[in-house]
């Protein structure tokens, strides 16, 4: 089995079992840490067991980050080598998680840089996931698939506010132009919100969710 150093939490919601069922693993955004995310694992569909992981990377003025980032006139840069070592704990703890737990299939989600790590993730290794989630993030061209026909309608649930000042619309905009050419079953929604997640997207998120679990029954 695959060993992760990542540290993690769980949601240990009364009705849901950590066995057997499918999981959802939540990656943070630069300079946050495992606890941010977690809140979002009780407005999510009950059959999911939820995991947020704590990237490797601490910063001197607090908190955690998957990889280095710059911020210039054209949005946010990011150190895309630093970004696939990260990557390869990922999936470390991802193997570790569904063999013990017996998952029945993996989501992988996250906000902001981790929403970068959720996406890139998935592009490079589908076959290891049932859907990806890019909350308020973006993806570049390092993060491409090498065979684009492996993603051919795989899922994706990407969302960003048009009021974000952190990670400009421009740059959601020209992720979604980089992915469209793949063939994704992606849904893309912007939101009247900030670098965030308000009601509406969350609302959407659960829906989307709920109807990738019921195509599993």
């Amino acid at each position: 089995m695959a060993e992760s150093s990542l540290h993690y939490i769980v949601h240990n919601a009364p009705d849901t079992s950590t066995h057997d069922a499918p999981l959802l693993l939540l990656l943070h955004g630069y300079g946050s840490n495992e606890e941010d995310l977690l809140g979002l694992a009780p407005h999510l569909d009950t059959r999911l067991f939820c995991v947020s992981a704590r990237a490797p990377y601490e910063i001197d003025f607090g908190g955690f980050a998957w990889f280095t980032i710059e911020m210039g006139s054209e949005g946010v840069r990011f150190d895309f080598a630093q970004a696939m070592e990260s990557l390869v704990q990922v999936y470390a703890l991802v193997d570790a998680l569904a063999e013990e737990h017996r998952s029945t299939s993996v989501y992988i989600a996250g906000f902001s840089q981790g929403a970068s790590m959720a996406l890139s993730a998935a592009l490079k290794k589908p076959q290891a996931f049932a859907g990806a989630i890019a909350l308020s993030g973006f993806c570049g061209p390092e993060m491409m698939p090498e065979d684009p026909a492996s993603v051919h309608g795989f899922p994706v649930f990407m969302s960003h506010g048009r009021q974000d000042r952190v990670i400009p619309i421009a740059q959601a905009r020209a992720s979604k132009d980089l992915l469209d050419p793949l063939a994704l079953d992606l849904l893309y929604t912007e939101y009247d919100m900030p670098h965030t997640i308000d009601q509406a997207c969350l609302a959407d998120l659960a829906t989307w969710l709920e109807a990738r679990l019921d195509g599993e029954q």
